[in-house]
């Protein structure tokens, strides 16, 4: 199957290469040319060093390319190939389309390769001037001649054109139509063409083509909405059938074949687009790569995602570019993931865009949601799918997905702190459902091995999720300092507070000890304020006496959050929580400072009610038994439970917190897709030559 291209090959001297890049033009119905170029295997790049090399032997070419194809329209011809191989592959057998699919692969990986050239050296003006250029008079009629001639004869004429326009500089007008063209031959590509072994790098090409050219906004400081390339991908009237093949992609996780274009079956290649999107997978899915790398951390699961599985990996990149650009216009690929159905059911009311089984994309959110872009996908789907978020809601093993997402927090030291920021969220948005608030608590988990602070034989899936969520506020206290990452973890306690149910021991503890460690952060910054304004508690310190005062505050906030959690609790739940009792009888000492606070006096009454009800208890039961072990202070706190009332509590508001998106949210995601686009997926781009985003890549 024609040369094989390794990643050593001294590309600047195939003559195939040569002559497209060359002064000739090239028509389209040359067959011997095409045939020529378009047979070679190439050893596709799996890393950011394997596209450096590639790049630097293909440099030469591509500035032959941008000296040249404005006269001769070869790129455009090889756009028509492209578009006409495409086309013909709807008519053709599997047997018959195993060559066919192939060379078209290999014509969009040209294309892919100097789209990205043009996008990283020039400017989007001279991508489109490229796709519509074409040939001037004297080149094409040399073409046309040389099609007649003889070899010798044609070499003659072919360089008596090129001399003759070589100095003519030759105005292109662009108005996008063979763009536009190209962009709908992707789109049918993805998703009428149905996935088998021989199609997978054909499929994984195409979405890769899409993420190449709107990575024109890495390397222009043009907004999208003035972008050709942005109002021609977004104004495709198939946004509904291509989010349906892309989210298909990543539900079904197909892994990659171990040959680029294998044999297959015989069989009719024809298929609808509706067909297709109901059969588009011959493969079962192999998920054990994963399941054997959910362990490691989730830079490692990355890894085997875009290795072994990339057409799902770069498909959920694309959802993601697709999704949070254009925010402010009407966004048909927005609007389709946020109101796709599931495809069990029989939607009663609101319109669909189309149906998918839901529970394929739950189970592959499961697998992978410790990895940044799944989180981001999740995200989306729980915020703004309100059929998904009512299906999750039903699941009855919400532990294989909060856990993963657990594990993120756990080990934030290793994420980035938007995933970090995200995953929060996300648990938010799972909180504000009464439902998933009370079916934490009756999931029991054995043997949590990740959490290694004290060994914990067996807790519930809310009592692990409550030492996530302090651990998380303690190490933001610690390290990132970020007060919106304090609001969103105490939203989720708060959320859950009035159903907290037989809360382990430990649990009851770190609650009570976060409200410790914060009321003496408190005090300390208190005092260092009370003191004169020449003493030396501010020398040599950054941090001004304004700047502690808004810390203050900030605190104050927080003591005043986790105070009206543990109010919560014992309000609606105190006689299924005996250990959080216990736990303040024994720590009532830190509320001593805060009775008297005018921000606090209120809530610590209704505390020092329950506290004072139940000491005065056990003090009789000692007077009578004596000294009390643990067991019998836990018997006599469940028989004074029964008798309690909580009528005798003031009333408090209910804690209810909704995750509402800010203002502009482009401003913080789109820099994070494309940071993820960069890190990874398996396009790499120049980081040398990215303007746009702000955010840390590492491409």
């Amino acid at each position: 199957m024609g040369i094989n291209v390794s990643r050593t090959a001294d590309l600047g001297s195939n003559q195939w290469l040569q002559r497209f890049v060359g002064r000739q033009h090239i028509a389209h119905d040359d067959e011997a040319f095409w045939n020529g170029l378009l047979n070679y295997n190439i050893v596709l790049p799996e890393n950011s060093q394997d596209q450096l090399n590639l790049d630097s032997r293909l440099e030469a070419l591509c500035q032959s390319f941008i000296g040249n194809n404005l006269k001769t329209g070869n790129f455009g011809s090889l756009v028509t190939v492209f578009l006409e191989k495409t086309s013909e592959l709807l008519s053709l057998s599997d047997q018959e389309s195993n060559m066919h699919v192939w060379q078209t692969f290999n014509a969009l990986f040209i294309i892919r390769s100097l789209v990205k050239y043009i996008n990283e050296t020039g400017s989007e003006f001279q991508l489109l001037q490229h796709f519509e250029a074409m040939p001037n008079a004297e080149l094409l009629q040399a073409a046309l001649e040389q099609q007649q001639q003889t070899p010798a004869e044609s070499a003659t004429i072919a360089m008596e054109a090129t001399e003759q326009s070589a100095a003519v500089a030759v105005p292109v007008i662009v108005d996008g139509s063979k763009f536009e063209t190209f962009i709908d031959a992707l789109v049918n590509l993805i998703v009428v063409i149905p996935v088998k072994e021989f199609t997978y790098h054909l499929h994984l090409e195409a979405v890769n083509m899409l993420i190449t050219l709107l990575s024109v906004h890495l390397f222009s400081q043009q907004p999208t909405d003035k972008s050709i390339v942005f109002r021609t991908v977004f104004k495709c009237q198939h946004a509904n059938v291509l989010m349906s093949a892309l989210l298909h992609f990543v539900a079904r996780m197909v892994e990659v074949p171990h040959t680029m274009f294998g044999s297959s079956s015989a069989g009719s290649f024809v298929f609808g687009i509706a067909e297709s999107l109901l059969s588009i997978f011959t493969f079962r899915k192999q998920p054990d790569v994963l399941k054997a790398g959910q362990a490691a951390g989730g830079g490692e699961l990355s890894q085997r995602f875009r290795t072994h599985y990339p057409l799902a990996n770069q498909s959920l990149l694309l959802i993601l570019i697709l999704t949070n650009h254009c925010t402010a216009q009407d966004n048909a690929y927005r609007t389709s993931l946020f109101s796709c159905a599931d495809s069990k059911d029989s939607p009663k009311q609101g319109a669909v865009s189309f149906q998918i089984d839901f529970s394929a994309v739950y189970e592959t959110l499961c697998l992978i949601v410790t990895i940044d872009q799944a989180t981001l996908l999740l995200y989306l789907l729980l915020h703004r799918n309100e059929r998904f978020y009512r299906f999750v809601m039903q699941q009855q093993d919400l532990e294989q997905l909060v856990i993963p997402i657990l594990q993120t927090l756990y080990n934030a030291p290793d994420s980035n702190s938007h995933h970090i920021y995200m995953s929060l969220i996300v648990l938010l948005i799972l909180s504000e459902d009464e439902g998933f608030n009370k079916n934490v608590h009756t999931i029991m988990l054995k043997n949590i091995t990740w959490y290694t602070e004290r060994t914990i034989s067996e807790i519930s899936l809310g009592g692990i999720l409550i030492l996530i969520v302090i651990r998380t506020i303690q190490y933001n206290m610690l390290k990132m300092r970020d007060k919106y990452l304090h609001t969103n973890c105490l939203a989720a306690l708060a959320n859950m507070s009035g159903h907290f149910r037989a809360l382990h021991p430990y649990v009851a503890q770190r609650l009570v000890s976060l409200f410790e460690t914060l009321a003496r952060k408190h005090t300390r910054l208190d005092a260092q304020l009370k003191e004169p304004a020449d003493s030396a508690v501010f020398v040599n310190v950054s941090t001004t006496p304004e700047d502690m005062l808004q810390d203050l505050s900030v605190l104050e906030e927080v003591l005043r959050m986790v105070l009206e959690i543990l109010n919560s609790c014992l309000t609606n739940q105190l006689v299924y929580c005996p250990n959080l009792v216990y736990t303040l009888l024994y720590k009532r000492s830190v509320f001593e400072g805060f009775r008297s606070h005018h921000a606090f006096q209120d809530v610590i009454q209704n505390i020092d009610m329950v506290v004072g009800f139940f000491s005065s208890r056990l003090q009789r039961v000692q007077e009578q038994r004596g000294e009390l072990g643990v067991n019998e202070v836990l018997e006599v706190i469940s028989k004074g439970a029964s008798q309690w009332s909580s009528d005798r509590l003031r009333k408090f508001p209910d804690l209810k917190f909704k995750y509402v998106e800010e203002d502009a949210p482009e401003e913080f995601f789109i820099p994070y897709v494309w940071t993820l686009v960069c890190k990874y997926g398996c396009v790499h781009f120049s980081s040398e030559s990215i303007k746009s985003v702000t955010t840390d890549i590492a491409c």
